[in-house]
């Protein structure tokens, strides 16, 4: 089973994301922000983390850089959730170190199509 941690601050997209990944067979863990993303990341490891972009408490990109400097993260795929929609956005994060990208709000079969590209 494909162990996910899903980073999202907004409880109603956070129970969305779960709630779909669930139902196709993968296992969620949540975290609610980057501090309680880095110390899970710190005791499990992740087949796929689902990161959002905009935290309370640090930004998803600098979430990421820490998380991925743990060596068993070197080649779990991130995939950046944000509501960052613009030109260029997408870019910007694969060019973070980011696997790939959806946007909010969500569309189902497209995050989808994605997530399957990296079920484990």
């Amino acid at each position: 089973m494909t162990k996910v941690l899903v980073v999202e601050d907004n409880a109603l997209n956070m129970e969305l994301v779960c709630d779909i990944l669930d139902a196709k067979g993968f296992s969620t863990e949540r975290a609610v922000d980057g501090a309680e993303a880095i110390k899970k990341a710190e005791k499990v490891i992740f087949d796929l983390i689902i990161m959002d972009i905009a935290l309370p408490d640090m930004d998803g990109i600098e979430v990421t850089k820490i998380i991925k400097t743990n060596p068993a993260y070197k080649n779990v795929p991130v995939i950046a959730l944000t509501a960052y929609a613009l030109k260029g956005d997408r870019e910007k994060f694969l060019e973070a170190g980011f696997n790939d990208y959806v946007p909010k709000p969500l569309d189902v079969s497209e995050f989808m199509k994605i997530i399957e590209k990296y079920k484990g």
